[in-house]
């Protein structure tokens, strides 16, 4: 007997993508351009601080994070932010992934009004959301997040019985795959609805350090401004992006004080707490901001390129912030298999990263292109692929 939830689900996006591509033989010099993994270098005394603390391994790891890991964390959101929220509001997490599917178990309720619940999920989205909804025994419910919507899902526009079953809504600015931006306005209205609704937003800004110019507003500091419930908000971050540390699986959550409880109580149950010695270079990661700043140079001077090699592509609109190009194209599958066979250049459609809904698959006609080898590959590679599809 198995469960019946998973059952309709398809492949991973890349699971399916190996699928489409692997058995035929690339057009070239193969380029990766598909996964969101960043290669620039990561800061230089990683090395010394696992050195210093080697010892840690040796130890079972505090399961919600060190006192010191919990206050540096702390402490960035209110540099960041502007926002004081106490380490006892904030837990680590192995990767801001396990954050965004163990909160939808932890805080979600089993019905609402006596109903299934829904659970708000743009579309496209980072797949941990969606299957997050159907654990918690609640119907996905996917807004389409298209250039006509600024490529953020418009909530407001569903009909009240669909939202007055929401529990949650799921948000990502800057967004993963399009790099739109929530501004102030964005973030007032939809904390407005979900006061109005009583559902939870859980606040995916793991891009929030990489932006072109002005740093994205973010949830949390909307919501002081506005006085919202302290449990309306959850938000999760991560050092995979900001740090270019990835494989170090150190992210974290904030919330409210009711929510934090609930989610270190499963945590406690279910959980894989980081070691010691990674949560030592977590500390020091958010204490540091240098890194960061070059970092987020290293990608502007990527946005510049990029605005460069693919002005006059119809439909082209650069990223404000994370490292993604959302870019049109007639079908998605077919330019990312026709880019592998013809110049090896990999690509991920954009419909792996969509379900259809009515008919419509919002990332059909997009391929998803990743801003992570070194500055001039990069944009080697986007001449190759803007000659090849764009002319």
């Amino acid at each position: 007997m198995f469960p019946e939830r998973f059952s309709n689900l398809p492949a991973y996006a890349f699971p399916r993508l190996r699928a489409l591509l692997d058995s035929r033989a690339p057009g070239g010099p193969v380029v990766n351009m598909t996964i969101g993994e960043p290669r620039h270098g990561y800061p230089e005394w990683v090395p010394q601080v696992l050195a210093e603390n080697v010892e840690g391994f040796a130890k079972y790891p505090p399961n919600d994070g060190t006192p010191e890991l919990l206050e540096a964390i702390s402490q960035w959101i209110a540099r960041r932010y502007g926002v004081t929220i106490g380490a006892d509001r904030v837990m680590t997490l192995n990767g801001s992934r396990e954050g965004l599917y163990n909160a939808a178990m932890a805080l979600l309720p089993e019905t609402k009004a006596g109903k299934t619940p829904t659970v708000l999920i743009p579309n496209p989205f980072y797949q941990v959301y969606m299957i997050g909804a159907l654990s918690a025994g609640a119907e996905p419910v996917f807004i389409p997040a298209t250039a006509q919507t600024g490529f953020l899902p418009d909530y407001a526009s569903l009909p009240d019985d669909v939202l007055d079953r929401a529990t949650a809504a799921y948000i990502c600015s800057p967004s993963n795959p399009q790099g739109a931006v929530a501004d102030r306005d964005y973030w007032c209205e939809l904390i407005a609805l979900a006061e109005k609704h009583d559902f939870t937003i859980f606040s995916d800004e793991c891009y929030s350090e990489i932006y072109r110019s002005t740093p994205p507003v973010g949830a949390l500091e909307v919501a002081a401004e506005m006085g919202a419930d302290p449990e309306r908000i959850v938000i999760f971050q991560s050092l995979s992006k900001r740090s270019n540390l990835p494989g170090l699986r150190a992210g974290f959550l904030a919330a409210g004080p009711e929510s934090i409880i609930r989610l270190r109580q499963l945590r406690a149950y279910s959980g894989t707490p980081i070691p010691l010695p990674l949560q030592k270079v977590a500390e020091r990661a958010w204490n540091d901001e240098t890194h960061v700043t070059e970092n987020r140079a290293l990608y502007q001077a990527k946005f510049a390129e990029a605005d460069r090699v693919l002005n006059g592509v119809p439909g082209y609109q650069g990223p404000e912030g994370g490292f993604f190009l959302w870019l049109p194209v007639a079908d998605g599958e077919q330019a990312a298999l026709d880019l592998w066979t013809e110049t090896g250049i990999r690509v991920l459609p954009g419909a792996y990263l969509s379900r259809e809904v009515d008919g419509e698959i919002p990332g059909k006609p997009y391929i998803r292109v990743a801003m992570v080898t070194p500055k001039e590959e990069m944009a080697q590679a986007l001449i190759t692929l803007r000659n090849h599809l764009y002319q």
